[in-house]
């Protein structure tokens, strides 16, 4: 027998071993900095996507930026396109946006859909509108369409419409309005520009809304002084909070007191874009402080306040999307208190985050392409 020939077997087969034991495993994960681990499974890819909603028997609605309403059938991760949603003024940040259910939308089948329109004069705005979702034995459509809610007034740009949906626990409909990179409108009483909006469920305004004394405009604002507010979510104790891009960082995550001004443009934890300062939040107490802010920014976008059992030590945790990130983070809430607690590196931007019926949560990833993604403790961990 060769016995240079054994040799090298013995090696080969030595090297192939270590090779084994010391190679990273090859397994679809996110790391947190704090010791979580999340297990991942794709459920396809999309044309820059921007919400999701799950629909009562557990399939998923997805809005796609450029004005596409897709039903996502999670068994077999088909993607059907639902007809019935209007024309929207696709560009910059502005297209097909949010998307929610009715409280009783398995009475009712309405949902909600929020997007860019582009009016007469060029100028553009955001809308809120509600229709009937028929499914159907072929092809699901939007019925009965009306829109509900306008920006006020439509603007030039292509920025900054927020326009993040959610339902409360006494059926009233919150609003984001962003300020449309003009700023000042944020803290004007005849601007619902830079605002969040509390409306009844067919858009009429409630009478008990805070601002009853300053115009008629100013009465279907809830709080008044936010940039951009791409996040909106209840929590289990009822308290309202949103998140909201800063200008060059400074990004804000705010429990939203009924009637409080949140101060921009006056204040910030960032400063502007050219680098001239603004001033910072503890200048003017007569200004609600955020819970909780980044420098630098994550650039958040999407937000939920875990409730399942899936992550059961997560419960009360917010979940933030992060695009400028590209993580997803997880804030830890106390009462009116927040702060950060782990964030995972999830190597693209994240649009959107969901809970799931069985508690996995679901995010989407931004810009053509992105993915749809259901993440669930990792068992090896």
């Amino acid at each position: 027998m060769n016995l240079h020939r054994i040799a090298l077997e013995y090696f080969l087969l030595l090297f192939l071993v270590t090779s084994q034991i010391y190679a990273e495993p090859a397994k679809n994960t996110f790391a947190g900095n704090a010791g979580s681990t999340l297990k991942y499974e794709g459920y396809g890819s999309f044309n820059e996507p921007w919400a999701m909603t799950f629909l009562p028997g557990g399939d998923l609605l997805v809005t796609e930026k450029p004005g596409v309403l897709l039903l996502i059938k999670l068994e077999d991760r088909s993607q059907v396109t639902v007809k019935g949603v209007p024309d929207v003024a696709y560009g910059g940040q502005g297209g097909l946006g949010d998307i929610i259910l009715h409280p009783q939308f398995e009475d009712n089948h309405l949902i909600y859909l929020s997007y860019a329109e582009k009016g007469s004069s060029g100028k553009r705005g955001a809308v809120v509108a509600r229709a009937q979702l028929h499914l159907g034995p072929y092809q699901p459509k939007l019925e009965n369409f009306e829109i509900i809610w306008r920006q006020t007034p439509k603007v030039s740009g292509k920025g900054h419409y927020s326009h993040r949906l959610v339902f409360g626990p006494q059926g009233y409909l919150f609003i984001t309005s962003g300020e449309r990179q003009k700023q000042e409108p944020a803290q004007s009483w005849t601007q619902d520009l830079g605002k969040v909006i509390r409306l009844n469920d067919d858009g009429s305004v409630p009478p008990d809304n805070p601002f009853q004394n300053n115009g008629m405009l100013a009465k279907s604002f809830w709080t008044l002084g936010h940039r951009n507010l791409l996040g909106i979510a209840f929590d289990q104790q009822g308290q309202l909070w949103t998140h909201e891009m800063g200008p060059q960082h400074g990004d804000e995550f705010n429990l939203i007191i009924r009637g409080d001004n949140y101060g921009w443009p006056l204040v910030s934890w960032g400063n502007h874009y050219s680098g001239y300062p603004i001033p910072d939040h503890d200048t003017r107490p007569d200004f609600h402080t955020p819970e909780a802010y980044w420098v630098p920014t994550i650039a958040p976008s999407g937000l939920i306040i875990y409730t399942g059992s899936m992550f059961a030590e997560w419960q009360g945790n917010a979940l933030i999307g992060g695009l400028r990130s590209e993580s997803l983070v997880r804030v830890k809430i106390k009462g009116d208190q927040a702060e950060e607690v782990e964030r995972f590196d999830m190597k693209e931007r994240i649009r959107e985050v969901e809970q799931g019926p069985d508690g996995a949560i679901w995010v989407l990833e931004d810009g053509d392409g992105g993915r749809l993604l259901r993440l669930s403790p990792d068992p090896g961990h």
